[in-house]
């Protein structure tokens, strides 16, 4: 589990009387918890990357399109991790004025690439079923046994080791998928050599191809709705912002909520902006610091940008850029 702690609050009284507020969290749990992403990683691309190589020379030698489509998804496979490895190495960069988070979205669009790659290898894969089952070939099914066999220890190895560092890291789900989507095809393999052993139907072999290939689409759907909705800086997911600005204005003294944008910087990181109403009298400041607690305990959001007026204030009758209707103290009672 990651730990993370906050960082003192910095407030800053503007003209008008609009006071804004900035809160983040971070912390050494979660740069450990990044160190065995990245150990975890590197450990199973190793794995990947030898059998990948033992997979291509067992498909060409038996004949198997099934083994050679398996190595296919399992370059995809090496692609994933090292991309998963390139794009922590960025996340870990510092940020610069020109950006401001870092690098952190290399994460996001690592995993983008990486569903388009799923992408592209089920379209081979395909096209070269297609091809077996007008003229199938003769298959080694014993060897291709063997190969297969080795290929189901390495997936699960590397599917457990991923299983316990992924958390709701998108990047490290998406390698996770890679690995388990090819540990799937991995038995189906064997099963095809079973299959081609006892009665020798080679047409078995094309047909779980396209079955791999449909289980690499399958895999590939939810890594790319994600990433696509990170990078459309959508709200999280499971995150409905209407219910977001609800809960603030369900803080005493919080009169009204406009302006209000809840996006993802990168997997496991919401961010939110919001200009906040109070009463005539309330504190701006303390309206602020308890509308951030709200925010961390029922919506996980540490890191908030806050501009808090009075209402009536001058700076809160100017003109506003509306992504939600005003959510008003009145409208939710």
């Amino acid at each position: 589990m990651t730990e993370t702690h906050s960082h003192e609050d910095h407030d800053h009284s503007h003209e008008g009387h609009s006071h804004g507020g900035h809160s983040h969290g971070g912390g050494g749990g979660h740069d450990h918890a990044r160190g065995a992403n990245k150990k975890a990683l590197a450990v199973v691309l190793s794995f990947t990357l030898t059998y990948m190589f033992a997979e291509i020379i067992g498909g060409f030698i038996t004949g198997s399109l099934a083994l050679l489509a398996d190595a296919a998804h399992m370059a995809s496979d090496n692609v994933a991790l090292a991309l998963a490895l390139f794009a922590f190495w960025l996340a870990d960069k510092p940020p610069t004025p020109n950006r401001s988070f870092g690098y952190k979205r290399g994460e996001i669009l690592a995993a983008l690439f990486n569903g388009v790659t799923i992408v592209a290898v089920s379209i081979w894969i395909f096209y070269e079923a297609y091809n077996r089952f007008q003229d199938p070939p003769e298959i080694l099914g014993g060897w291709m046994m063997v190969v297969a066999v080795i290929g189901l220890i390495v997936n699960i190895a590397g599917a457990v080791i991923l299983q316990r560092s992924a958390g709701e890291n998108l990047n490290m789900q998406g390698a996770l998928r890679h690995i388990l989507a090819d540990l799937l095809g991995s038995v189906g393999v064997i099963a095809a050599a079973v299959v081609i052993l006892l009665t020798g139907w080679s047409y078995a072999d094309p047909l779980l191809s396209v079955l791999i290939g449909v289980l690499v689409l399958f895999s590939s759907w939810r890594l790319l709705k994600e990433s696509v909705g990170v990078l459309m800086e959508g709200s999280p997911p499971g995150m409905d912002a209407r219910e977001v600005g609800r809960k603030m204005v369900g803080v005493e003294g919080v009169e009204e909520v406009h302006d209000l944008h809840v996006w993802t910087i990168t997997s496991g990181f919401p961010a939110l902006a919001a200009h906040v109403l109070v009463g005539p009298d309330d504190d701006c400041h303390e309206r602020r610091r308890e509308l951030e607690e709200v925010l961390t305990r029922e919506f996980g959001i540490e890191h908030t940008t806050l501009q808090v007026d009075h209402v009536g204030d001058h700076a809160a009758e100017g003109p506003r850029l509306q992504f939600l209707p005003e959510i008003r103290k009145r409208d939710v009672r």
